[in-house]
């Protein structure tokens, strides 16, 4: 019984012992920390998630996709309508998106290409370096042979392995004419590692038909063109644009 009774002693002891403390926040201050708390951590959360996204989208511009402006009107119609229908007053240039990175180069493909360099073909069919100059410029065609493929134009026509191909992106009553670069050797075997590139509008391209270009060998592809994003009324995917 002493020794109940001494735990109880205790326990009264410890009891009296708590003090409540002075000067208790009101509610409403309390209230007001937290709303503070909560707006101060809401304002850390909103840097964080826009300070990533920067980053993402910087990244993305600088190793993924690089925006282009097109200059001229060898791609008419599926780029570049400057010189063509309502917008020949507005001096419009379409912007498309290019991929460097993670692409194969297949038939029908937009590339970009660095052209400093013209190659053509001897009565071998072995790639040299004329003494012609290249048009040492970045210029944008569609691929329509790759190696290993030949290529015949004749009758306005561009043959591929033996057959015509369907060509519904070229520009109405364009027509495809030899400019010079394999005049007299047609049809010819592209070479594993180069590209017999054209644009759409014929009647004003130099492409892989004229000397100044030539062949595109593969180090001279720069990217290959993925979308057009501006004008926004005419938002395309290229990638399949060769389907018409």
């Amino acid at each position: 019984m002493e020794e109940n009774k001494e735990n109880i002693e205790n326990t009264d002891n410890i009891e009296n012992n708590i003090t409540a403390p002075e000067n208790p926040e009101p509610e409403e201050q309390q209230d007001s920390k937290k709303k503070k708390g909560n707006l101060k951590q809401d304002i850390i959360d909103i840097a964080e998630s826009t300070i990533c996204t920067v980053f993402v989208i910087v990244m993305l511009f600088t190793y993924l996709l690089h925006p282009v402006n097109i200059i001229g009107h060898s791609m008419v119609p599926t780029l570049n309508n400057t010189y063509t229908g309502e917008r020949a007053t507005t001096n419009q240039t379409d912007k498309v998106l290019m991929s460097t990175v993670f692409f194969d180069i297949k038939y029908g493909d937009i590339l970009v290409i660095e052209k400093d360099k013209n190659y053509l073909l001897d009565e071998n069919g072995e790639v040299y370096e004329p003494d012609d100059p290249a048009i040492n410029e970045c210029i944008i065609k569609r691929v329509i042979a790759c190696g290993g493929q030949t290529v015949d134009i004749h009758d306005n026509h561009v043959i591929v392995d033996g057959e015509i191909i369907n060509e519904p992106y070229i520009a109405e009553n364009s027509t495809t004419d030899d400019l010079g670069a394999f005049t007299g050797q047609y049809p010819i075997t592209v070479p594993e590692g180069y590209y017999f590139v054209m644009g759409d509008n014929r009647n004003h391209s130099t492409d892989s038909r004229a000397r100044s270009i030539g062949l595109v060998k593969k180090d001279q592809i720069y990217g290959k063109a993925i979308l057009k994003y501006y004008p926004i009324d005419e938002f395309d995917i290229l990638t399949d644009s060769w389907k018409g």
